[in-house]
């Protein structure tokens, strides 16, 4: 399921930007992507993401980052080592599978993230789990 078609959308506060690779949403606690098909994420395509939503995080401020993979596409798992030791933004992943292949994958980059990484089945269970992070609680 898309962001845009979950009760999610209708109640949180957020912003969308679009690449030709992708749209992502911007909310408070959490950065939520949604890639095209086919698009292969590499270190060059991470850094252009970064600078674009670099303009909506305040300083210090601490992100969680939820991929909803809905369509098929390839993500080099080296990409987290290296946005690590320039960024440090993220608190922790939620990865969104809808099949055996994308599970698979996200287990190989649980081995590349150094922080928190879970891989989900559905986006109400990511979006639920990383809003309910220690990081996010008053």
């Amino acid at each position: 399921m898309r962001f845009e078609n979950t009760e999610y959308a209708k109640h949180l506060s957020f912003k969308k930007e679009e690449f030709k690779f992708g749209t992502f949403y911007i909310t408070e606690q959490f950065v939520l992507s949604e890639l095209n098909e086919g698009v292969h994420v590499d270190l060059s395509i991470a850094v252009e993401i970064i600078d674009r939503l670099n303009k909506y995080l305040k300083k210090d401020q601490k992100l969680g980052y939820i991929s909803n993979r809905y369509n098929s596409y390839s993500f080099d798992p080296q990409i987290w080592t290296e946005l690590s030791k320039d960024y440090d933004f993220l608190v922790a992943t939620a990865i969104v599978s809808y099949n055996q292949l994308n599970h698979l994958n996200a287990t190989l980059e649980k081995q590349f993230f150094k922080k928190s990484l879970k891989r989900c089945s559905s986006l109400d269970e990511a979006i639920k789990w990383i809003s309910n992070l220690d990081d996010f609680k008053n």
